[in-house]
């Protein structure tokens, strides 16, 4: 299996940030919808896409660690 390079470029790194925050946004959503559910299965499919995503979020906070951490909250003025 060929691995790619990751791409760190200025136009790259934008796009994570912006791609990072909507998983921020997603996570929460799916949170919200998880507190309303009551079906164990879907609770758990829920969990296993809070995972996925979180492990994303991971992955790319790796790619960019000169970033901080306000700029990934999105607390930046």
């Amino acid at each position: 299996m060929d691995v790619k390079d990751e791409d760190t470029s200025e136009e790259s790194k934008k796009n994570h940030i912006l791609y990072y925050k909507s998983l921020t946004k997603v996570i929460a959503d799916i949170q919200n919808e998880k507190k309303q559910e009551g079906e164990p299965a879907v609770k758990s499919h829920l969990d296993n896409r809070i995972d996925a995503m979180e492990k994303d979020r991971e992955r790319i906070r790796k790619m960019f660690p000169d970033i901080k951490d306000e700029e990934w909250d999105g607390n930046t003025n």
